[in-house]
């Protein structure tokens, strides 16, 4: 009896496409994405900036409802920043933080 495997590779049995499946790059672009919304007070960010009147917030109007303090806030902020679900514009002496639609198209696309 052979324990040789054959160099030819079987359909798959379960129809498992490999093609249709995540590149590692698209993987890592969105675990990166998951693992910044990943965490309760940054939830609590983007639902009170969506909830905003035009999806923008102050960090000075964001650290009350939440109940930390503005370096915390701004920490979380920056997270969500560098992910690309927020947008932050210098008004004065506030940072100002507003959506980013596209971003969170491509969250939501993540569960279709």
């Amino acid at each position: 009896m052979s324990t040789a495997t054959s160099s030819v590779s079987a359909p798959a049995c379960c129809g498992i496409t490999p093609e249709l499946a995540l590149s590692r790059e698209e993987a890592e672009r969105t675990a990166a994405l998951l693992k910044a919304v990943a965490d309760p007070t940054r939830l609590q960010l983007l639902a009170l900036i969506r909830d905003s009147e035009g999806a923008e917030a102050c960090v000075c109007d964001l650290t009350a409802p939440i109940g930390l303090s503005q370096p915390t806030i701004s920490h979380h902020l920056k997270v969500l920043t560098e992910a690309g679900l927020l947008r932050r514009e210098k008004r004065g002496t506030w940072a100002w933080f507003a959506l980013v639609p596209e971003r969170l198209d491509d969250l939501a696309a993540i569960f279709r």
